[in-house]
């Protein structure tokens, strides 16, 4: 029987994934790909096929990804750019291989239109690798993960009163891992979506003076948003205690969001999943109502 292949589905988004996945597919129709198949007992439990696939071991993913009618292709987590096209490259060779039909990757929404570099290139690249393998492919453009700007550090925000940016009033756009899953899980199980490039984005951004006057309101606690210079900024991290490497690294992608490269919006998410997605306002809610 050909199988729906996910590779890292022990992941935050790949285990999303094939939670969606199974309320759309019989188990015996997926397989995981995984590095670590220990890990991966709860998905044997269900039903579905655990496979032994590590992006360092070529062989292996080719044996993974056997008989897949579809194979999800989760982008590596890696932080080295070059590191992580060469995984990617080498995973699009053993698909190829191993005969695999028709292959959905997880790209970086609007990344032909400049959207952060870091990010982007490493997509693009990974895209143009796919364009010229001659496979059959569906590109899933995944917006920033929401979860990335809700989490803990918004009760810093609240404590001190004061959101400290160098991006201005430039906009972003933000997406719930969970709504990301849900369109991933869509595609896998439906038809037609050959050669389609999807913008996974909301149709709604946000600025750092909204994300102030949210947390105001569902804080109960006046904050607000100062957006100073690179170097101001970025010693405020650093003599607050963050690691100077993530400290250049967060500059660079208020540099992007101040330039006007993270704003990009698109219905294409909000037409896979059949409403609109997660808002940044309702995740910061259920945050502090958790």
């Amino acid at each position: 029987m050909s199988k729906i292949v996910i590779t890292g589905a022990t992941g935050e988004l790949g285990q999303l994934v094939v939670q969606h996945l199974l309320e759309k597919v019989p188990a015996n129709q997926i397989a995981v790909s995984v590095r670590n198949v220990e890990k991966a007992s709860k998905f044997a439990d269900q039903g579905i096929e655990v496979r032994y696939g590590d992006y360092d071991d070529p062989s292996s993913l080719e044996k993974a990804f056997a008989g897949a009618s579809k194979l999800l292709l989760i982008s590596t987590p890696q932080d080295d750019s070059v590191v992580r096209i060469r995984k990617h490259v080498d995973a699009i060779e053993a698909a190829k291989k191993a005969g695999v039909k028709h292959l959905l990757y997880t790209s970086f929404a609007a990344v032909d239109k400049g959207a952060f570099p870091p990010l982007g290139d490493v997509h693009s690249a990974t895209e143009y690798t796919l364009r010229a393998s001659g496979l059959s492919t569906t590109i899933l453009r995944n917006a920033f993960y929401q979860e990335v700007f809700v989490n803990e550090s918004l009760q810093s925000f609240v404590d001190s009163g004061v959101i400290v940016t160098s991006a201005g009033k430039g906009k972003v756009n933000t997406v719930e891992r969970n709504d990301l899953a849900l369109a991933a899980a869509t595609v896998l199980a439906g038809e037609g979506h050959e050669d389609k490039v999807y913008e996974l984005a909301s149709s709604e951004t946000w600025n750092y003076d909204e994300l102030a006057n949210i947390l105001s309101d569902v804080s109960g606690k006046n904050v607000t948003h100062q957006s100073m210079s690179d170097s101001e900024a970025l010693e405020r991290m650093v003599n607050s205690g963050v690691p100077e490497g993530f400290a250049h690294f967060q500059i660079a992608l208020y540099n992007s969001i101040a330039d006007g490269n993270e704003g990009n919006a698109s219905s294409d998410l909000e037409d896979l999943i059949g409403r609109k997605p997660t808002s940044i306002r309702e995740s910061i809610t259920h945050f502090f109502n958790k």
